[in-house]
């Protein structure tokens, strides 16, 4: 399964490292991995907002999207990312479409599961655009703040 890592910008990094993994119905029977650094896989239909002990805990979160089309997932990176001030990776999984890359980045996806797909659309997609509109959990300046700068320094 291949993976692809961003960075903060969304920039393609390498390869994840592996952990050893364990789904949320795992967690809540008790089972808690001996090792540092475990993922913990969870399903879109679960309110993060609940999970505060087992995210906080985690190093990686795997969030699903089972289908293109279903969009709760990026709404879970956000939540992790600007409640919880999650630091370590959230991974992509399921049914994941090249065009959605950048939106994934900017709600926080830190990687994507991709399969035996072909990266360069998935590439291609994350520099799509370089200025947005609005803020995102990644580090992009919305273009409002980009032409105050500009005006300053003139």
């Amino acid at each position: 399964m291949a993976t692809l890592r961003l960075d903060g910008e969304g920039a393609p990094v390498g390869a994840s490292i592996a952990a050893e993994e364990i789904t949320l119905i795992q967690w809540r029977e008790g089972v808690r991995p001996v090792a540092a650094g475990f993922a913990l896989a969870i399903p879109n239909t679960e309110d993060i907002a609940q999970l505060s002990e087992a995210v906080t805990e985690a190093a990686t979160i795997i969030l699903a999207f089972p289908a293109f089309m279903d969009g709760r997932a990026y709404s879970q990176a956000r939540v992790l990312r600007e409640r919880f001030g999650f630091r370590g990776e959230i991974r992509a999984r399921g049914a994941l479409v090249p065009d959605q890359a950048l939106f994934m980045a900017r709600a926080g996806f830190t990687a994507l599961e991709i399969g035996d797909a072909d990266p360069a659309p998935f590439l291609d997609a994350l520099g799509a655009y370089s200025v947005f509109y609005q803020y995102a959990a990644d580090a992009a300046l919305p273009a409002h703040h980009l032409r105050a700068r500009r005006r300053q320094a003139a």
